[in-house]
């Protein structure tokens, strides 16, 4: 069957419960002091099939005290009832709420006329007359005008015809979205526990789904799930539904919330927004303070307006803005909100999310309207590219791209395979960087080893850690990998434990020979290196070409640094291979103390003692007490 959800709008009084009790045989009216008033002030919910269609009503209240409850509960819907009274005619609240449902982008719905008992036909033909006045140039210009009693029943049918129709045209909602269903209401019922209802705008829900409640920290689980009263075993975008939740209590949710998929919505409290004023509407000063509404939820924010020439947005304007919400919010790219102003609180106007967690970066520069302007004129993935833009070197994780970009979870594999293929982004460990921004940093990292080398020549290049430290900031480390793996690939440098370029020879002191000498100098003294003066006129150098010599052998771990000295490594293997042949020749424990090391290799003290904690280090020996253990 095909589905609707229509919602209601129109002044207090008109008679918009008593429609919807008159097509459903429901009475949306279900608090006592609604009863007892005559007026609705919380969001009422009926539903009934009507022909081949499951037509789910949504009213809400008329009244000004109550129009944020009615902003709750508009933002679902497919379809709006404009309620015009036949004994008053289009009322402020009227507008109000016909402002509304076109600001929040509702693009179908008709004119009723109500109680058209009480009036004549001349004043019903004038109330038609200054509907249509209304709603010229909307949406609802040329869309059917029913003029209904409620208590006669005249009109039912042709207005149910006309839900019927609307209902087979409507738009099927993202069902391969991610599961989102902003809460209208919240309550317990025995034996059930939590249950929540709404309508779910994009997704699917099925009983056992975990999912967030955002904003918020809480996880909870769908026990069950009711449509129209129903039970059901899954829900999907466009069907409004009760929701019993497991794992939260009643106090843990509230109206405002909304349960999605963990990650697909971004919970911020900065929003970047095209915002558009009501011809009707005062102008908006920068820095003003606004109430934002958004599915059911109501915050405070105060306008930042990006450029620095632009103090405020006339009526009827439209200007790219910055929100600083006074609390958080579940947001994503493409949303589409409500600004009422702060005192007194009238409707001013709407805004589209550009971006739902922009950097900190600034919108009044140049530099920041300029990345607005193209954020409002991109598509998904244009958009994509850019917040990863302008996210540098830290990129953006895979796991944002929903919630930043508002791509459907399904899109985005392909789009992202799209960006790298157009050489826009690339890919680094789970987060996409900045084509540009990785081309620019390689080129830093082939300066940066250059110079290393010409400051270094003797150094085989530049310590990854030191690379990544000066030039990487707080960026993830697969961003430095990604980097370093490419510059290897294209052979401009050599990845190893330094980084070198392809190009670069270490320019040996005084030539091979002259740190051949060096090293052998070093091998002949065995256990008992010199300093390092006797040292270079063993080798036969200078003391200076000595010392850059002994530098470059202990880089390529030919000699090894004890404490004060410098040993040749194969006179320590062969320490090592020695105290092993002491161990094997001897059954059971076989103790070396100091003396007995001095007088078994013929050394002081001061050589003794470094040698045997190297023996220690290389778990040749053990230290127990004064004397060690051969192992």
């Amino acid at each position: 069957m095909s589905r609707l959800v229509v919602g209601t709008a129109g002044h207090i009084d008109h008679g918009k419960s008593t429609l919807v009790h008159a097509l459903t045989g429901i009475d949306p009216d279900r608090l006592k002091e609604e009863k007892a008033r005559g007026i609705t002030i919380e969001l009422g919910f009926a539903h009934a099939t009507i022909g081949d269609a499951r037509i789910a009503f949504v009213d809400v209240p008329g009244h000004e005290r109550f129009v944020r409850t009615m902003l709750a509960g508009v933002g679902g819907v497919d379809f709006v009832m404009l309620i015009v009274a036949a004994d008053e005619s289009v009322m402020p609240q009227t507008r109000e709420h016909f402002d509304i449902c076109r600001l929040l982008g509702v693009t179908d719905g008709c004119v009723v006329i109500t109680k058209a008992d009480a009036a004549d036909a001349d004043t019903r033909a004038l109330v038609a007359l200054e509907a249509a006045d209304l709603v010229r140039g909307s949406f609802l210009e040329g869309k059917p005008v029913v003029a209904v009693s409620a208590r006669s029943g005249e009109g039912l049918d042709e207005l149910r015809a006309v839900l019927e129709a609307a209902a087979s045209r409507a738009r099927r909602r993202p069902e391969d979205g991610a599961p989102r269903l902003p809460i209208d209401r919240v309550f317990t019922m025995r034996g059930f526990g939590t249950v929540i209802t709404g309508t779910l705008v994009s997704g699917r829900i099925a009983a056992g789904d975990e999912l967030a409640l955002v904003p918020g920290d809480r996880i909870a689980k769908v026990r069950g799930i009711q449509v129209h009263g129903d039970a059901r075993d899954a829900v999907t975008a466009g069907q409004r539904a009760a929701v019993n939740l497991g794992g939260v209590e009643l106090a843990d949710v509230s109206r405002g919330q909304t349960l999605a998929a963990a990650g697909s919505l971004a919970v911020t409290r900065r929003a970047d927004v095209d915002v558009e004023l009501l011809p009707s509407a005062r102008a908006l000063r920068h820095g003003a303070r606004v109430r934002v509404h958004h599915g059911t939820a109501e915050v405070l924010a105060r306008v930042s307006l990006a450029g620095t020439d632009i103090a405020e947005v006339p009526a009827g304007g439209r200007a790219l803005a910055r929100l600083r919400l006074e609390s958080a919010a579940a947001l994503t790219r493409g949303d589409r909100i409500i600004l009422r102003s702060y005192s007194p609180p009238l409707t001013i106007g709407a805004a589209t999310v550009l971006d739902p967690a922009p950097t900190a970066a600034g919108i009044r520069s140049a530099t920041g309207v300029e990345r607005l302007e193209a954020l409002r004129g991109a598509d998904g993935p244009h958009a994509l590219a850019a917040m990863v833009a302008d996210r540098g070197l830290r990129g953006l994780p895979l796991s944002d791209v929903v919630a930043r970009a508002g791509i459907l979870p399904g899109q985005v594999e392909p789009v992202c395979r799209d960006l790298e293929q157009a050489g826009t982004v690339r890919r680094a460990g789970d987060r996409l960087v900045s084509a540009d921004a990785l081309t620019i940093v390689s080129k830093k990292v082939t300066a940066l080893v250059g110079e290393f080398h010409k400051q270094n020549p003797i150094s085989e290049g530049l310590p990854r850690e030191e690379a990544r430290a000066r030039l990487f900031g707080g960026a993830d480390a697969a961003v430095f990998e990604a980097v370093v793996r490419q510059l290897a690939k294209d052979r401009v440098i050599v990845d190893r434990d330094r980084l070198a370029l392809a190009t670069h020879r270490v320019a040996l002191p005084g030539g091979e020979a002259t740190v051949a000498a060096v090293e052998e100098a070093y091998r002949g003294a065995g256990l008992t290196p010199p300093d390092l003066a006797t040292l270079a006129a063993r080798a036969g150098v200078a003391v200076g070409v000595a010392e850059t010599a002994t530098a470059y052998l202990l880089r390529q771990k030919m000699l090894v640094k004890l404490d004060t000295l410098v040993l040749h490594r194969e006179v320590l293997e062969g320490l090592k291979r020695d105290v092993a042949a002491m161990k094997a020749a001897a059954p059971g424990v076989v103790k070396l103390d100091v003396a007995m090391f001095k007088d078994r290799y013929g050394v002081t003290r001061k050589f003794a003692i470094p040698l045997l904690e190297y023996l220690d280090r290389e778990r040749v020996t053990r230290r127990v007490g004064d004397a060690r253990v051969l192992l």
